[in-house]
């Protein structure tokens, strides 16, 4: 009988005969499984990974792919960006930090770019893996809750750790769940599989990721789903009331409320915050956050409203530095944020938390262009549009999914900013983007 499941053959000879023809095509796998681990992990798999491919380069035959090369134009600017940045002890340790927009697409292009078989493999044991973190992460926080009989560490990243960061877990979550979602034939270990992840992203509770995640299952169920039209309606109204339902659980209705009422009024008092420092905090509005020309340090920023600070005090800096064809430098926004805060006299922090003038823009189409000027800024339109014409182009789910994804990501975190998004993003966007082998085309074009 026709086995389902390769990952769990993935050491039999059938699955090997995919994986074993290059050994680099292990290592992708790796790379991308080790991104919520330390970082010193992750760097030593895209390490092991640059290191296999050249090995292999005099026994393969390829090609430039203009798809994936744009991400290493990003990296040719961000390095070119040394010589005009307005601080060069920042720009200098970014440099090492963006390796990966250099060396991943490079990877890819040595190896001659990756057959239709091997990516979905690569997608399912990457699947199975971030099942195995979100398990992990389940039985940790229930462990923790029998010490601590507080139901906070089911959330946010009180789930994942502030350093993993919940809305990027969220993501790795995301597209995962598609993958057993979007499978033609389901047996009962996929709806198990299926019941984990989706409780893990509504844990997780990003806003962003929840909004765009029913979108995307909203997508799905009209255009890509096989089944009766009958039958798409009363899988996507069952899915639709499973996951609003589980918006009024405590901690998610808590924070769902407190950015509704940051739209809706002005200074609220955060009961949270103000329990925990025993002295009033209250929250900033999208009003106030645009309007003000001043701070308490008793103002709490919720995400919406921080956000559209970061977004104000950007244009602040577009007309008053004059940053618009070359930006401030790889990274060196930096400053200019903390001055505008200390100017607002936004909460600047103590010995345990970080002040709002030591954060970033939280919005890479903002830090692109703070940072890189038009060109950085263009770049990243140019790659989203790429990835999301091709994949509505083959129509595939996964790909949409994960070009749906990183457009509205982007749009509340500077995720290329951080070692474990900017390995995430270039794999993703390497593995969906990248021509399909000499094979695969040759396959198709008997097909037709």
């Amino acid at each position: 009988m026709k086995n389902n499941y390769p990952f769990f053959n993935f050491f039999s000879l059938n699955t090997n005969q995919e994986l074993n023809k290059e050994i680099p095509f292990y290592l992708l796998i790796l790379v991308l499984l080790s991104i919520p681990l330390p970082h010193i992990i992750n760097s030593i798999a895209l390490g092991l990974l640059v290191f296999s491919t050249f090995f292999f380069l005099k026994k393969q035959n390829f090609k430039i792919d203009y798809t994936i090369s744009f991400p290493i134009l990003l990296y040719l600017l961000m390095l070119l960006s040394y010589f005009w940045t307005i601080d060069q002890s920042l720009t200098i340790p970014a440099l090492s930090k963006e390796l990966p927009f250099l060396l991943i697409p490079l990877c890819f292009i040595i190896l001659g770019g990756i057959s239709k078989n091997q990516r979905q493999l690569i997608l399912q044991i990457y699947s199975y893996g971030t099942l195995a973190y979100a398990l992990f992460y389940l039985v940790n926080a229930t462990i923790r809750y029998f010490y601590t009989h507080d139901s906070i560490v089911f959330f946010y990243h009180e789930l994942v750790t502030k350093d993993v960061n919940a809305i990027h877990v969220s993501v790795y979550m995301a597209i995962s769940f598609f993958y057993f979602y979007t499978k033609p034939v389901k047996k009962g270990i996929d709806f198990l599989c299926i019941s984990i992840l989706l409780t893990m992203v509504i844990l997780l509770s990003s806003q962003n990721i929840i909004v765009a995640f029913i979108g995307l299952i909203i997508v799905y169920h009209l255009f890509y789903s096989k089944l009766s039209n009958q039958m798409r309606l009363k899988n996507l109204i069952v899915l639709l009331i499973l996951v609003l339902s589980l918006g009024f659980i405590g901690n998610i209705k808590d924070r769902l409320h407190k950015e509704y009422e940051t739209i809706m009024t002005d200074s609220t008092v955060n009961d949270v915050i103000s329990k925990e420092n025993k002295s009033t905090f209250y929250n900033v509005s999208i009003k106030q956050a645009w309007t003000n020309t001043v701070f308490n340090q008793n103002d709490f920023f919720p995400g919406t409203a921080f956000r559209v600070y970061q977004f104000r005090i950007f244009l602040e800096m577009m007309n008053e530095d004059k940053i618009f064809w070359k930006g401030y430098g790889l990274n060196a926004s930096y400053p200019k944020i903390e001055a505008k805060g200390e100017a607002y006299h936004v909460y600047q922090g103590d010995d345990s938390n970080d002040g709002y003038q030591k954060m970033n823009f939280h919005n890479q189409y903002v830090q692109n262009f703070a940072d890189l000027g038009v060109f950085g800024f263009l770049l990243i339109i140019i790659m989203l549009f790429v990835t999301l014409k091709n994949a509505i182009k083959t129509k595939d789910f996964m790909h949409f999914a994960f070009a749906f994804l990183m457009i509205s990501l982007f749009l509340t975190e500077s995720f290329l900013w951080r070692q474990r998004g900017v390995v995430f993003f270039t794999m993703m966007y390497c593995l969906f983007n990248s021509v399909p082998k000499v094979q695969d085309i040759q396959n198709s074009s008997k097909a037709k």
